[in-house]
């Protein structure tokens, strides 16, 4: 979704929000999941164990849209549709024992994911 939407504002469209935007996800920045993966290989405790890695947080759809628009320069509002049948209005990922298993707590934060990710986009066209 945070994809779509950064190619949106670089192409100067309003991105599609299935609801009210209200939705939240606990969004992560690819560097966190690493760390983890890389703490579980050499884990011993984690070996079978199924361990959430991501931030523990939960953001809506607009609390991304805003501070993109923010950072990218864009003015364009969303377009809202329906909500889609059977999507999940609000998930957050209990990171307990990926810090407790791993010691793993995420490093980069979301605002810091989201301009990285931005800045990937414009330097290689995504």
């Amino acid at each position: 979704m945070i994809s779509l939407f950064i190619k949106a504002a670089l192409e100067g469209y309003a991105p599609a929000i299935h609801g009210d935007g209200r939705q939240t996800r606990d969004f992560t920045y690819f560097d966190n999941v690493v760390n983890g993966v890389l703490r579980a290989a050499a884990a011993p405790d984690a070996s079978g164990e199924v361990i959430n890695v991501a931030t523990g947080g939960h953001i809506a759809l607009m609390d991304v849209w805003t501070p993109l628009c923010q950072i990218m320069g864009c003015t364009t509002a969303p377009q809202f549709g329906p909500p889609r049948d059977g999507d999940v209005r609000n998930s957050q990922a209990d990171i307990r024992k990926a810090e407790r298993l791993l010691g793993c707590r995420p490093s980069v934060t979301f605002e810091n994911g989201l301009s990285r990710t931005v800045e990937w986009f414009r330097t290689t066209g995504g």
